[in-house]
């Protein structure tokens, strides 16, 4: 009840964080973490409550989702608070333009509806707005900012596809491998405009194109099969790996 079990969704969290505050540790960013910590975590019971709620229904874990729903939700405010006092008006602008997006997922989330397609990406590209408001907390100039979000949402949009599918061809279910290629050669596509244009590294472009082998050979008649447990890991290590080298990739101008 109190932690989220999905692997992807910690992913997604931690990308993007680990990408700003390694770019950008400021006191203003550690609050922006922390709200953005508080805001996943409340999620999982908050949404619990809220659909027992919607039911019109009360069991004894509605009342205990609700309370630790709202621990977290003082933990984020607490954050929030600290970024307030020391982040500047521009690092709030993608915290604004993301939140949105976060809410819609919250929507599908208190009917159960949480896992189709659409709120998956929703949560995957509002997370990645953290990496741009650390950044630009740090000083950043905005079109740099702005190409970490646009890179942490790529790799959340196509790894969302492709975990989809790949999930269904190890279950013998019908699943369509194209997209989740599609996906990923958009995010390769994405990475090297960006880095042209001088918002993004090239070693994300490397990075991109490993992912891309990758979803290649895990949609592939050959891959080997194994179980959804093993899927959630390494996507993980893919994610974090991914998220380290366009850290390093900004930091070394790569």
């Amino acid at each position: 009840m109190a932690l989220p079990v999905e692997h992807g969704g910690w992913g997604m969290l931690a990308e993007p964080l680990v990408v700003g505050l390694v770019l950008a540790p400021t006191l203003a960013g550690l609050g922006l973490t922390v709200t953005a910590l508080g805001a996943f975590l409340v999620r999982h019971p908050l949404k619990l409550a809220l659909s027992d709620w919607r039911r019109g229904t009360r069991y004894p874990r509605t009342l205990l989702a609700a309370r630790v729903a709202a621990v977290y939700a003082v933990g984020a405010l607490s954050g929030f608070a600290l970024a307030v006092w020391r982040a500047p008006a521009i690092a709030w602008w993608p915290v604004l333009a993301a939140a949105p997006l976060g809410l819609l997922q919250l929507w599908y989330d208190a009917r159960l509806q949480g896992r189709q397609l659409l709120p998956e990406l929703l949560g995957g590209i509002a997370l990645g707005a953290s990496a741009s408001a650390l950044m630009l907390a740090g000083g950043w100039e905005i079109g740099p900012a702005l190409g970490a979000w646009a890179l942490l949402a790529a790799r959340a949009a196509a790894s969302v596809v492709y975990i989809r599918a790949r999930l269904r061809l190890d279950r013998d279910q019908p699943a369509s491998r194209g997209p989740g290629l599609l996906a990923h050669a958009a995010a390769l596509a994405l990475a090297v405009t960006l880095a042209l244009g001088g918002w993004g590294p090239w070693l994300g472009v490397v990075a991109f194109a490993v992912l891309l082998a990758r979803a290649a050979h895990g949609l592939s008649p050959w891959h080997r099969r194994v179980r959804p447990q093993v899927v959630g890991f390494t996507e993980l290590a893919y994610g974090m790996a991914t998220a380290a080298a366009i850290a390093v990739g900004y930091l070394g101008r790569l």
